[in-house]
């Protein structure tokens, strides 16, 4: 079953224009369903592509069965819907996820905060619809298992569980023995190696305007992942104020600011995609101060009247092409 921003934010302003940016002779693109959008690999022509697309789909499968709300045998969902204050067993790849999510949570005071899952419901966002006055920090781990300490506190991992999909893919090709390779997952991209032509890989960040066909910047990849988050595709405007799907823990409310979208790069997706959404949800001017004082390069479009104005951090605009 599928997730949508919160089914793991498909489309969340990040279309990455990989196809024309990569058209060659000698390419073959994959591409198949993730988590409601897709996903689509630039591959050598000689890759072996069942192999590929098998071991895609089963990470994708795998994440999904083990991380969406939306699936209620999941194990978040699971988690979600029990009382307990015990220990509860869970798989590698989640503890490994949700680790990093604690991680990103402290690093930034709480700007990324995965127990925010029924707020993102309230808002018509999510299936989560318990409600808690707890917070990250009333979440722990240990080898094998994860706790609460409220019976009321649910997890969500939309906000960074495509990233670890993302890091998984690129594992998985590295281990069939690619060595240079694109992969987009529903506007996360990471790449390795060199395009045949001889340069790095290059993705474009959408312009986050209504259409959402234009793009705002080509970007260069040399290893790291790139994610964005955004609310051109999922938000909606009621009494003269828009909504978007990102919830800011401070306010308990979707972030209100003129930021249209956050891209970051960052080692891992995991990382890239906690990281994005932060950022968005503290706003242009708290959230691009941070990134600044932590040298994390990221890439703030904020509306400002009829156009889009740039501020970036970091070595962000290191990697422009144009």
């Amino acid at each position: 079953m599928g997730c949508t921003r919160r089914r793991f934010l498909a489309g969340t302003g990040a279309a990455l224009l990989a196809g024309p940016l990569h058209a060659a002779p000698d390419l073959r693109v994959l591409q198949g369903p993730a988590f409601g959008a897709g996903w689509q690999l630039t591959v050598p022509d000689g890759a072996d592509s069942g192999a590929v697309v098998a071991a895609v789909t089963a990470i994708v499968a795998s994440v999904d069965g083990a991380m969406s709300p939306f699936n209620r045998g999941s194990e978040v969902a699971v988690f979600n819907r029990s009382d307990s204050t015990d220990w509860q067993v869970m798989s590698p790849e989640t503890l490994a996820t949700v680790r990093v999510a604690l991680a990103v949570a402290q690093r930034t005071g709480g700007a990324f905060d995965p127990t925010v899952g029924g707020l993102v419901g309230r808002y018509g966002f999510g299936p989560i619809t318990r409600q808690t006055l707890g917070s990250h920090a009333d979440m722990s781990l240990r080898d094998g298992a994860l706790r609460k300490t409220r019976p009321d506190l649910t997890l969500d991992l939309c906000g960074i569980a495509k990233g670890h999909a993302l890091g998984r893919i690129v594992a998985a090709l590295e281990a069939l023995g690619l060595t240079d390779f694109f992969v987009e997952l529903g506007g996360e991209v990471q790449a390795r190696g060199m395009h045949p032509a001889g340069r790095h890989w290059r993705a474009g960040v959408e312009r986050p305007d209504p259409a959402g066909t234009a793009v705002q910047r080509v970007v260069e990849l040399s290893g790291e992942a790139l994610a964005t988050s955004g609310d051109r595709a999922n938000g909606y405007t009621h009494g003269g104020r828009r909504y978007g799907h990102i919830i800011d823990p401070a306010l308990r409310a979707p972030a209100e600011s003129a930021l249209a979208s956050v891209s970051v790069f960052a080692a891992t997706g995991t990382e890239a995609d906690a990281l994005a959404t932060a950022l968005f949800a503290m706003g242009p001017e708290r959230g691009a101060a941070y990134a600044s004082a932590a040298n994390i390069p990221a890439l703030f479009l904020l509306r400002d009247g009829a156009g889009i104005r740039e501020i970036t951090t970091g070595a962000f605009e290191a990697r422009y092409i144009r």
